[in-house]
């Protein structure tokens, strides 16, 4: 509790004439604030909730009986693009024939429509393009391979290391201009 204590404080001065100050001593109690503190604490402590557990949604996918079935891919949703230097990009549908006879050429401008078509003929939970970058491709060809997946919406892709094969037939394939 407050209080003020009024009683007459310090002693006389010494001489006439002399006014003498009226002295207050101020005693402020702080017990009722402490309580009133304590008593705040105690009533958020109660009243708060505990932050739940937040975690982000994870789109796994499907258990597959076998494991080593669990990341193929059809055949025929598959096409594969390599990158070559100068933007220049190849691709094959499916798997590469050993002739080579469905490896065709085309540059990074044309590709959208490759991929257009692609979509397009083929189921969406079918289509998978796997990105080859070659020895000779630049940075800013994968991003821009990166762009066209994200441009047309593909959903399945996968940037994989090019094998020697697929890279002696593009460097073939250059050396002969097309």
């Amino acid at each position: 509790m407050a209080e003020m204590d009024t009683s007459g404080g310090g002693g006389h001065k010494k001489g006439p004439g002399v006014k003498k100050a009226k002295k207050l001593s101020t005693r402020v109690d702080l017990t009722p604030m402490v309580d009133l503190g304590f008593l705040l604490i105690t009533f958020f402590i109660f009243t708060t909730t505990m932050s739940q557990p937040t975690a982000m949604r994870l789109f796994l996918p499907k258990d597959a009986d076998k494991p080593e079935e669990q990341n193929k891919a059809k055949e025929s949703g598959a096409l594969t693009l390599m990158l070559g230097k100068n933007t220049g990009v190849f691709y094959y549908e499916g798997q590469l024939d050993p002739t080579g006879s469905n490896f065709k050429s085309s540059t990074m401008k044309q590709i959208r429509d490759v991929i257009i078509e692609k979509k397009r003929r083929t189921p969406a939970d079918d289509l998978v393009i796997v990105i080859k970058p070659g020895p000779e491709s630049t940075y800013k060809d994968v991003v821009d391979i990166l762009d066209e997946m994200t441009i047309n919406d593909i959903k399945r892709y996968a940037l994989v290391e090019i094998s020697p094969v697929e890279a002696q037939l593009v460097s073939l394939t250059e050396g002969a201009g097309g």
